[in-house]
């Protein structure tokens, strides 16, 4: 096996741990979200407020996830084809 594939197998993997790591942190900072709207609707607060709250809480969550997904395509990418996409 080459150098070259050993070395693209191997920044696979780091991406692909990379991934999965930022996937769980996503879906922890989405359960917090969650049961602080919990919180918020044992507090008092309205079901629609809080339900405000979440969506506004979530759309940076989501950002997030998108500009993971873009980055992991990017890099599985062959060379040729990043070079291409500049």
């Amino acid at each position: 096996m080459s150098a070259k594939k050993r070395g693209r197998s191997a920044n696979q993997r780091a991406m692909s741990t990379t991934g999965y790591a930022y996937a769980f942190l996503l879906i922890l900072e989405t359960i917090l979200i969650g049961v602080n709207a919990e919180n918020r609707i044992q507090q008092g607060n309205s079901p629609i407020e809080v339900l405000i709250w979440m969506i506004n809480q979530c759309i940076p969550v989501l950002k997030q996830a998108s500009s993971l997904q873009e980055k992991q395509k990017k890099s599985l990418l062959p060379t040729h084809r990043r070079s291409e996409d500049r």
